[in-house]
């Protein structure tokens, strides 16, 4: 009977563990098969609602990079790499995406840089926001362009099913917001240095791997 015991509090432990994840299992949380997909067919998707919302805008005077977009943060770490979703050049701005392909009520976390996913039978569960994502690669480029060069990221979240609270912030978009968003970027850079896209476009070319082996060992890293 002991014995009994002790095996259901050990199996409750393991399901109460699963159901409240602590935030370092929110850091560490690794992509499943199906996740992976997911994710992929909403990079595509975004993919090409920026081609579109960047050539009605900039007609041919912009560069959107192909992935894979692989980057050299931190030389020496464990993690020395990140994965970059989008990155786009243009006559106002480079701006890098974190396209999130999550469906549900999106809204803010009572953790700071995390959003809460709501489905439609009312389970929530926190995920690292895409903009608390692409702090280090927003940062990356900063430091390693030219200052006239203003660099900003955005989160996109691009499934048909989602839903963006109200209270999120201005840089976490549907892909509806996508073209005013791109709109108020021209309009608040307007009167600053054009951005020089085929100058900017080869000197990002020089800091990023776009190879599929660099993909390869970032994501044999990540799943570690």
């Amino acid at each position: 009977m002991f014995l009994e015991i002790l095996l259901g509090v050990a199996a409750w432990q393991i399901v109460a563990r699963k159901k409240h994840p602590s935030l370092g299992d929110l850091f560490r949380r690794k992509p499943t098969d199906r996740s992976l997909a997911l994710g992929e067919a909403g990079e595509a998707k975004a993919q090409a609602a920026l081609r579109n919302s960047l050539t009605a805008l900039c007609g041919d005077d912009y560069h959107l990079f192909n992935g894979p977009i692989i980057i050299e943060h931190a030389p020496g770490a464990d993690f020395p790499t990140v994965e970059i979703d989008h990155l786009a050049v243009t006559p106002f701005g480079i701006f890098v995406f974190e396209t999130k392909n999550w469906s549900g009520y999106i809204s803010p976390a009572s953790v700071p840089g995390f959003l809460t996913r709501t489905d439609r039978d009312g389970k929530a569960e926190d995920r690292r926001s895409p903009l608390e994502q692409n702090q280090t690669k927003v940062a990356f480029f900063r430091s390693r362009l030219p200052s006239l060069w203003p660099v900003a990221g955005a989160g996109l979240l691009v499934s048909d099913d989602a839903h963006l609270s109200p209270a999120l912030h201005s840089d976490l978009l549907s892909l509806g917001d996508l073209p005013h968003w791109l709109r108020a970027r021209r309009d608040s850079y307007g009167g600053m240095p054009t951005v020089e896209v085929t100058k900017a476009t080869a000197g990002i070319a020089l800091l990023i791997d776009t190879s599929c082996a660099a993909m390869g060992a970032h994501r044999a890293r990540v799943a570690m």
